[in-house]
């Protein structure tokens, strides 16, 4: 491999600043939630305030030199920045420090890395790798350095860069291409969902909301969930039943994160496409998180990246058991349509009113009635079996067919087209 990597297990110094800009500033507690995640141990915990960070070093002189010292104290090979480092800060840093430096993009790659358990998250995770790393190259080479000029003493550091870069840019390509690939079989089970009219519903949310234990406890699965960040990287599926709704299809997906790095959100864009593809999106908030409300916004910021942000969402406030007096409830918009529900995934409080507001939320795209054909038209009849929209047949005393149906507006509409049924022949349900 052209680069290293941090293995879990070892010990670092943590480095946070408290930036002026908004909009730059990170959390310090879920960098100690990323560490532990990472399953790093902190042998230092470093933080000041900073109004504009350095352009050679990302901290001031002597901030270097405190760090320099706790390493040499400690004893420790590695320091983790709380914040994304230019490739030229991350080599004076590591110049100056004489050990490795990797900043917040590498530590949630890292991360990554590690929970990638399927074939297409490994890819994913190793392109991204591939790309936060590559113009950090030379960090691996600096034992080929250029020599100074001359007839015999030029050294081959330029050219062996050169060369990683071209195998780089391959490797790059193949994934990508093999990517393509995954993202056309995952399209193509989409599209056969749809024939099928499963609708879709894909959970999503911060990091650590509780999404997993949800999806086990809806689809009564055992996906792998733990109280760390990303405990849950690769998408999972499961099929569920909903009362007069039918099968529905469950999507669990990687969570999302403060500043998530944009090279993440373009690998991960093919299982992404599940959340943009869905019916209804359920965005899990952790309701006991006091940072609840910037979560969201990260979240949502997210969804508009992904061109998933039109996608109808419910709001579940998860980890009702972890407050004092909360029930599980729904809550209503002007209309009646519910906009949020209170639950526990732990406990399994709420779950029954979760899946009845899914079930209205997905009615709504539904047509029920009765439909009365002629026996010339058993031609409408076959297709309607074919859609699974026919809940009850019984024949009038004229002798025409009576059909209790259930399908999605669009198809019915479809179907009333192209077969030239008159508004007479369907009623709807009370």
């Amino acid at each position: 491999m052209f680069f290293d990597r941090h293995e879990g297990g070892e010990t670092a110094v943590l480095v946070h600043l408290e930036l002026n800009d908004e909009r730059e500033r990170e959390d310090p507690q879920e960098f100690m939630e990323l560490v532990r995640s990472a399953g790093v141990e902190s042998a230092a915990f470093i933080t000041a305030g900073c109004k504009h960070p350095t352009p050679r070093f990302f901290v001031g002189p002597g901030k270097v030199e405190e760090i320099r010292q706790l390493v040499v104290l400690h004893d420790v090979d590695v320091v983790l920045f709380n914040h994304a480092l230019s490739p030229s800060q991350e080599r004076n840093l590591e110049k100056e420090l004489q050990c490795r430096v990797i900043d917040r993009t590498g530590l949630i790659l890292d991360i990554f890395a590690q929970r990638a358990r399927t074939f297409e998250g490994k890819l994913q995770v190793e392109l991204a790798q591939l790309q936060h790393m590559s113009t950090r190259l030379i960090r691996g080479w600096t034992h080929l350095e250029r020599q100074k000029g001359g007839i015999g003493l030029r050294g081959p550091g330029e050219t062996q860069l050169e060369t990683d870069r071209r195998l780089l840019r391959v490797r790059i390509k193949s994934i990508t291409r093999r990517l393509e690939k995954v993202r056309r079989q995952r399209e193509q089970g989409r599209r056969s969902r749809k024939r099928a009219e499963v609708p879709q519903v894909s959970l999503v949310g911060y990091t650590n909301a509780g999404k997993s234990t949800l999806f086990n406890r809806v689809t009564e699965s055992v996906v792998y969930a733990a109280d760390q960040l990303f405990a849950t990287l690769d998408p999972t599926l499961r099929r569920i039943d909903l009362p007069d709704i039918g099968p529905v299809v469950l999507a669990d997906t990687v969570g999302f994160i403060r500043h998530l790095p944009h090279k993440l959100v373009e690998a991960f864009r093919a299982t992404l496409e599940e959340t943009r593809q869905a019916d209804l999106l359920l965005h899990v908030i952790d309701s006991h998180d006091p940072e609840r409300l910037e979560n969201m916004d990260q979240v949502h910021s997210v969804l508009k990246e992904i061109n998933a942000d039109e996608v109808p969402q419910l709001e579940v406030y998860n980890k009702i058991d972890l407050l004092q007096g909360v029930e599980p409830k729904i809550q209503r918009n002007d209309e009646g349509r519910p906009v949020r529900v209170w639950v526990s995934a732990v406990t399994g409080d709420g779950v029954e009113l979760l899946q009845e507001a899914i079930k209205e939320l997905l009615s709504d795209d539904m047509l029920q009635g009765q439909l009365t054909l002629k026996p010339a038209q058993g031609r409408i009849r076959a297709r309607l079996y074919r859609l699974g929209a026919i809940q009850s047949e019984a024949y009038s005393e004229s002798g025409d067919i009576v059909l209790d149906i259930r399908l999605p507006k669009p198809d019915f509409e479809r179907l009333s087209k192209q077969e030239g049924l008159s508004d007479s022949c369907f009623s709807t349900s009370a």
